[in-house]
């Protein structure tokens, strides 16, 4: 049993995901546009949002941006867009996973099931301690990164890009790794690895041609150690 968040402003189809969440025994809450969604996950727990893109108040894509400023939470795209682009565009920006309506009731279970357990795992699994590589200080439970004592402003992806390179030190982790780890994605666009690396760097204190931590092997992968 989950909690569950559904954001669908269409009357009908927001009645039909209610009845058959409810009747797999999920614990449902329902709102029609954006800035209800924003204000029900900062007072409620849920354990997966289900978010259409076509709101009224905010597309659904900057909703998802607003979301993923304030809570962790699992979303899955419930969308009639079916644009390739489009769709890894929302990948990237933080979805954990979308659906193409039409649905099936039994799609969307299948899809809220392997989303659950992803997120279950992650959050029971290694790393729990605190790592340290060099002058980085990492804690995974509590989501807080620090360099040489100051606090990293860390977003989501950022954290997540930097504590899995951390829980490796040294090792020369494959793009492909990093996008079914950090991304949990089995395909996308090396761009997206390259522009979150840039804005960690940036964070970092370094750049790719003076690297201090972040180390990119062309045509392998990326490894993060301490400074020589």
């Amino acid at each position: 049993m989950a909690s569950v968040l559904v954001v669908e402003d269409d009357q009908f189809v927001r009645s039909a995901l209610i009845r058959h969440l409810t009747d797999a025994s999920h614990t449902v809450r329902s709102v029609g546009t954006a800035l209800e969604a924003l204000r029900e996950v900062a007072h409620h727990r849920f354990d997966v949002v289900i978010l259409d893109l076509g709101l009224p108040d905010l597309d659904g894509s900057e909703a998802l941006k607003m979301l993923r400023g304030i809570t962790d939470v699992p979303v899955i795209i419930a969308t009639a867009r079916d644009d390739e682009a489009e769709i890894v565009r929302l990948l990237n920006a933080g979805a954990d996973d979308y659906l193409t309506k039409p649905f099936s009731v039994e799609h969307l279970s299948a899809r809220m099931a392997a989303v659950l357990r992803r997120s279950r795992a992650a959050g029971d699994g290694p790393p729990s301690g605190v790592l340290r590589v060099g002058g980085l200080t990492i804690d995974p439970l509590r989501r807080s990164a620090e360099l040489d004592g100051a606090v990293l402003d860390l977003t989501r992806r950022e954290f997540d890009l930097l504590a899995f390179l951390a829980g490796r030190p040294g090792v020369v982790v494959a793009r492909r790794e990093l996008l079914a780890e950090v991304w949990q994605q089995s395909y996308g666009d090396d761009q997206t690895i390259d522009v979150h690396l840039s804005w960690l760097r940036r964070k970092l204190g370094e750049t790719a041609a003076n690297p201090r931590y972040l180390h990119t092997l062309r045509g392998v992968g990326v490894k993060l150690e301490p400074p020589a």
